[in-house]
């Protein structure tokens, strides 16, 4: 269980952190998005143990992270927004050092680091970090944060400036760790993976924490469900008079709705109107959306 009470953290006057509670299990993929400068990265340090808050609380299954940092950091998995890699290092001596300090045997390293290479699709052949592309260097700071098998990852945008089979990979990655009990909180600015991996989301505007929850619960939150509605339609002069405006999209035209009492309004219109509805879509407002609802 992870449980934050009235986190707050000031810079010199500047409030990153206002008075932000949160609760989340052992086990879930716990999102934070937010536009730039909304105070991601200064959460994900404090609930790391790497800087304290100015006020709060926080207990990570039972740890008193503000009174206890260092009691974390044998079960945490940090990863930073930008790598910082021992470049002249091959990263089987990059993961066997990391894995010296957390105290783990010569053999338990060559193991893991073994596991930790297949499961990333990672062969590194004795070459050296820096001739790493930029995907392989992402997966070795993974690899890093998990040479000692720790239950609490925290990841700051892990597929930042990626292509997208090397962000899709580790995305589905993420999803397998969890599968594995692990507790993993996570920024992003690719909103989809978000909601794709996420079990719950927090959004931050200015330092405040504006919504969390669920994406069932955020999406009752910022919007109910709409309905798109893709007709044909012979003579569209027939539709002029009507409130609803059409669009053209995909080769048909297209309405919305809000609400089903709309949606069988439209249909109707189109119906008199000598139209053919050919498929009606269902979707909740995205976290783009909500965010933009939001604003700076």
């Amino acid at each position: 269980m992870i449980t934050a009470r009235g986190l707050k953290k000031d810079f010199d006057g500047f409030l990153a952190l206002d008075d932000v509670s949160f609760e989340f299990e052992d086990g879930e993929i716990f999102g934070i998005i937010g536009h730039n400068g909304a105070g991601k990265t200064t959460l994900l340090k404090i609930v790391s143990g790497l800087i304290a808050p100015t006020a709060g609380e926080l207990f990570i299954n039972n740890i008193d992270v503000v009174k206890n940092p260092l009691a974390l950091k044998e079960n945490l998995g940090y990863l930073p927004e930008e790598s910082h890699l021992y470049e002249t290092m091959t990263a089987e001596n990059y993961l066997a050092f990391f894995g010296e300090i957390y105290g783990l045997s010569p053999q338990e390293i060559r193991v893991r680091s073994d596991q930790l290479f297949a499961a990333l699709s990672l062969e590194p052949d004795g070459k050296k970090i820096g001739e790493f592309s930029k995907g392989m260097k992402r997966k070795v700071a993974i690899a890093r944060s998990l040479i000692h098998n720790p239950g609490f990852l925290v990841y700051d945008e892990a597929t930042s400036g990626l292509d997208p089979m090397t962000s899709r990979f580790i995305a589905d990655y993420l999803r397998r760790l969890r599968q594995d009990k692990k507790t993993i909180v996570l920024s992003a600015h690719n909103l989809y993976q978000v909601e794709a991996i996420c079990d719950k989301v927090m959004i931050l505007r200015r330092g405040k924490m504006v919504a969390f929850g669920s994406m069932k619960e955020l999406r009752e939150q910022f919007g109910s469900l709409t309905y798109t509605i893709f007709f044909s339609i012979d003579d569209p002069a027939k539709l002029i008079g009507h409130s609803k405006t059409y669009r053209q999209e995909e080769g048909f035209f297209v309405c919305e709705a809000e609400e089903m009492k709309e949606l069988n309004e439209c249909t109707a219109i189109i119906t008199e109107a000598g139209g053919r509805v050919e498929k009606i879509e269902s979707r909740y407002p995205s976290l783009e959306e909500m965010l933009l609802k939001i604003g700076k």
